[in-house]
């Protein structure tokens, strides 16, 4: 067996013989699966197009990925993650498995939603375009540095309607009992299914093998049952193939909870097979979960399940009396229901000013102040007291010595059309390259009265740049620049 090992990307033993025992006829077949080069995926983020306007211009040759509408297989050479539309959020690069949790939640506008391990974000910018900015989404990870992850790629994608934490699942359960609609639970797991994709995964399991992953979910989905409202959805999900960590945990976790929650039908599509009762104690049908092999279609390891909490009463989402706006975990020097452009002006005269004459946003919700700095979610905000919080809902800008300075999380989460002031570059061109790398551009004729100009690829907003005499000030953020 050690040959074998040598053999395929020097898989651990331990590994190879559980593989072997839990697959039976189905084992040769699984393991060639290692000799095969793994798949890339993209997926269309809807927030900023539709699916049929990027097929229109993709620069890259495509094909679907059967378990999502907007999920695509892309050429090894491509490089998506260079291409100017890659810094304009119109996709996400995400491993095609990945895209299945959240195909199947089931995320619809207006609902509280938590991804509770979200980093790097590929599936909360994914439920965000579900929710399609109305509603409330948190997405949070225990890890600070991944948090940094997080943060950039729901900014780049223009969620507006989000708030990223930095918190473990147990603090997290103290300040929002009962309060969600849907959970994302991308449960940190073995990672056996990443082996082909990431050889660094291979060396990471052999310290974290499943024994003390199944510890780690157990603790979270006890958690995440005190956080769910009655009636709400868990996608519980591992990028692993080990039972203990799929269904057995699901089980265990329905055992304990007997009678409270029931497994719910994945759609089976492109070779995706059910989860293997026979693996689990046979008390519950879990065929109505889903496996994703490496041997049986295109893309990695994947293990999803989808549980409905019983319903005990019909307290819908649509009540907002229990989402407290004033709990003021940030100190806010104030915060403003906003339904016209005048309750904007009674809020922030410089901030309704710069809204009226450089767009065409209509700022509905909640508006926010702290110090100088001004925020906005479409709804009231819940109870973040005593949590670290990353990103607050959607940051506008700041009141500054010369007026105000719009953010860059308001530029990039803005469409074409809401932009007043504004300069379309071609995504071929010298200009959009230029303006990626941070560099200075030359007036243009199109580029209009001195202020913050809107800098656009092909219709899509990128960042801001700022009039100066025959110049245009480069205020694309240091940190997301192109190198070369």
């Amino acid at each position: 067996m050690t040959g074998v090992c040598l053999l395929y990307m020097k898989l651990p033993e331990e590994f190879v013989n559980k593989m072997q025992g839990l697959m039976g006829d189905e084992f040769d077949s699984y393991l060639e699966s290692y000799k095969k080069p793994r798949f890339y995926g993209l997926r269309v983020n809807t927030l900023k197009i539709s699916v049929e306007d990027f097929l229109k211009i993709s620069p890259f040759q495509l094909e679907p990925v059967p378990w999502t509408t907007d999920g695509f297989y892309y050429r090894e050479g491509d490089n998506p993650g260079r291409h100017p539309y890659y810094y304009a959020g119109l996709y996400y690069i995400q491993e095609p498995s990945a895209m299945l949790p959240g195909a199947v939640i089931g995320v619809r506008p207006g609902e509280r939603v938590l991804d509770l391990c979200a980093a790097p974000g590929g599936k909360s910018v994914q439920m965000a375009a579900q929710l399609n900015g109305q509603g409330l989404l948190v997405s949070n990870d225990i890890n600070a540095d991944r948090v940094k992850a997080l943060v950039k790629n729901i900014e780049l994608c223009g969620v507006r309607n989000a708030i990223v934490l930095n918190e473990s699942p147990h603090k997290l359960a103290r300040n929002f009992e009962g309060f969600f609609d849907r959970i994302m639970v991308d449960a940190p797991c073995s990672g056996e299914g990443m082996f082909r994709k990431d050889e660094d995964a291979v060396k990471s399991w052999e310290k974290f093998k499943c024994e003390k992953c199944s510890s780690m979910q157990w603790d979270i989905l006890q958690e995440v049952d005190k956080m769910l409202r009655p009636g709400g959805v868990i996608l519980y999900s591992t990028c692993t193939f080990s039972p203990e960590e799929d269904e057995l945990m699901i089980e265990g976790f329905m055992d304990a909870h007997r009678g409270e929650y029931e497994l719910l039908e994945i759609p089976k599509a492109g070779g995706i097979e059910g989860g293997r009762s026979e693996w689990a104690g046979g008390r519950y049908d879990f065929s109505r979960a889903a496996r994703l092999w490496p041997h049986r279609l295109n893309g990695e390891g994947h293990f999803a399940a989808l549980l409905r909490k019983q319903e005990i009463n019909k307290k819908g989402v649509e009540n907002e009396e229990d989402t407290p706006a004033d709990s003021r975990p940030i100190k806010w020097e104030k915060s403003y229901s906003v339904e016209t452009m005048e309750d904007l002006r009674n809020f922030n005269r410089e901030l309704a000013e710069f809204i009226h004459e450089s767009t065409t946003l209509d700022l509905k919700g909640v508006a926010f102040q702290k110090g100088n700095n001004f925020y906005h979610l479409p709804r009231a905000c819940p109870d973040l007291a005593g949590l670290k919080v990353a990103k607050f809902g959607w940051y506008l800008g700041e009141n500054g010595p010369k007026g105000f300075v719009p953010s860059h999380s308001l530029a990039v989460s803005m469409k074409y059309e809401e932009m007043k002031r504004k300069i379309n570059f071609a995504a071929g061109s010298r200009e959009a390259n230029s303006y990626l790398k941070g560099e200075t551009l030359t007036e243009s004729e199109e580029s209009g009265e001195r202020g913050y100009t809107g800098i656009c690829v092909d219709g899509h907003t990128l960042g801001w740049a700022k009039q100066t005499g025959d110049m245009l000030k480069n205020l694309y953020p240091k940190g997301w620049r192109k190198m070369a």
